[in-house]
């Protein structure tokens, strides 16, 4: 992986923690908006995780797919990127 460890590994335990206060909060049986805010702030962080994973992704292997002139390399890398815009798009 090519995107900043650390960093990525800082959002990711931030959310884990938001997620167990999300399952204490059901829990104690909490408003349900709060609930849901709480949920879209995890997501959020989960979300730049990905695009930060993603970008670093795009600017080193795919680049260096390109710049090789490997054909197949090339289109696998192009394949994964279409399949994860699909799955972005749902």
């Amino acid at each position: 992986m090519r995107a900043d460890r650390k960093a990525i590994a800082r959002l990711l335990k931030t959310a884990r923690g938001q997620i167990d206060g999300i399952l204490k909060m059901i829990e104690e049986d909490r408003y349900c908006v709060d609930i849901s805010n709480q949920l879209m702030a995890t997501l959020s962080i989960l979300t730049k995780a990905n695009r930060e994973i993603l970008k670093a992704h795009i600017c080193g292997c795919v680049q260096e797919a390109f710049e090789s002139g490997d054909d197949r390399q090339r289109e696998k890398h192009m394949q994964e990127i279409l399949a994860l815009l699909d799955k972005l798009g749902r």
